[in-house]
């Protein structure tokens, strides 16, 4: 099952991965407030085994020193996020809270590489056009997309921050999400839950609107 908390100034969801059969979980873009993230997790016995982040931006990584400090568990981006990840400037930490937030991320992953955490198995998408290493994971035995920042709820994510590009988020959109699979269910870094097969039919930058 896939839970979410909503987080922080602008809103940011936090998803909770989790094996039913293990109670093993992967928390995906901690968001902020790492007290209430670590205590989700110890009021429903749940075991932290990884961090997967879909980009670097403030808002999406804020908590993640909180939770490894709590618990030691590898961190997962993509390989083209790391130099956001590392620079408080490119990822607006600096602007938006007046300090320095980074991480290092323990596993770098390539376009469409697939591993395993907790005993589910991702694949990770590379989606760049909110950032030059946005992606998304796809969870095939849920029939999930965790797509960040990438795809919303009849909207995209915004492309005028550093190393986003609207031409390359165009081509994305065309190339990568519009060959997904209709009956995917779809968890964005804001707003609600969707699925593909809606976003198609009525999010205005896939179906050739804007």
């Amino acid at each position: 099952m896939i839970k979410a908390m909503v987080l922080g100034p602008v809103q940011t969801n936090t998803y909770f991965i989790i094996n039913d059969d293990t109670d093993e979980c992967i928390i995906a873009d901690p968001a902020e407030s790492p007290d209430k993230i670590t205590g989700f997790i110890e009021r429903n016995d749940l075991i932290p085994v990884a961090v997967i982040l879909t980009h670097g931006h403030f808002d999406h990584i804020a908590a993640v020193k909180g939770v490894l400090d709590k618990w030691k568990i590898p961190v997962y981006a993509s390989e083209k996020e790391k130099e956001l990840l590392e620079n408080a400037e490119l990822n607006q930490s600096l602007a938006a809270y007046g300090r320095s937030i980074t991480v290092k991320a323990d596993r770098f992953l390539k376009d469409n590489e697939e591993f395993e955490a907790g005993g589910i198995e991702f694949k990770c998408l590379h989606t760049p056009g909110h950032t030059a290493g946005s992606c998304c994971y796809l969870i095939d035995s849920m029939k999930a997309l965790i797509s960040g920042d990438t795809l919303f709820e009849g909207s995209i994510g915004r492309t005028d921050f550093p190393t986003g590009d609207v031409s390359v988020m165009k081509k994305t959109l065309k190339e990568i999400i519009s060959n997904l699979p209709d009956e995917l269910e779809v968890y964005p870094g804001h707003g609600g839950v969707t699925t593909i097969e809606d976003e198609k039919k009525w999010n205005p930058f896939l179906t050739g609107e804007l």
